[in-house]
């Protein structure tokens, strides 16, 4: 398969950005699902079905969740229970708060596993998007950017620093990790 982030994979609406990094996960971890989103009408249709499902009140494994409002986006919990339940991988939620750079390693470990990872950003004071690191080189995080389809280099002192530059967002707020790539080792 060819490399789905070699297209712009654009979201379709201003709530979407956590379906649309899900949608992006998938293509990167199952390339079978590629027939699925083939063009940019499959992406938007497959994103817009995506954000249903994940706010809905079951999620992918038939298991009650809270229902969430999409006008307001798409809850952490929400995307590691649908990452949890498409790839097998558990998955969980983690602050990223006062160590940037442990956090910075945790999602470099989990990228050279094979596993890309989602991370909500925002302001000083809320998380406002989600974005997907889906690559680690020698001098920084490679971060898919949904709002507008491409991929951004994130070195380690901007990611520290709050200087993202992510979808107009510069600090990170949350990760979504598999188990074991949280800890310290």
């Amino acid at each position: 398969m060819a490399d789905p982030l070699a297209r712009r994979l654009v979201q379709p609406d201003q709530r979407s950005c956590g379906a649309a990094v899900l949608v992006v996960a998938r293509l990167l971890e199952r390339p079978s699902y590629a027939g699925f989103v083939a063009s940019s009408d499959d992406f938007r249709s497959e994103v817009l079905a995506m954000h249903r499902r994940v706010t809905g009140p079951v999620d992918v494994r038939g298991r009650l969740q809270l229902p969430w409002p999409r006008v307001i986006g798409t809850p952490p919990w929400a995307v590691a229970r649908q990452l949890s339940g498409t790839t097998g991988v558990e998955r969980s939620v983690h602050v990223i708060l006062f160590d940037r750079g442990a956090a910075f390693d945790r999602i470099t470990r989990a990228i050279t596993q094979s596993h890309p990872v989602p991370v909500y950003v925002g302001n000083r004071w809320l998380p406002r998007h989600v974005v997907l690191a889906v690559e680690a080189t020698p001098a920084a995080l490679r971060f898919y950017e949904p709002a507008g389809g491409r991929v951004v280099d994130v070195t380690r002192e901007d990611f520290e620093g709050g200087g993202l530059g992510l979808g107009g967002w510069d600090h990170p707020w949350f990760m979504i990790l598999p188990r074991g790539a949280h800890s310290r080792a």
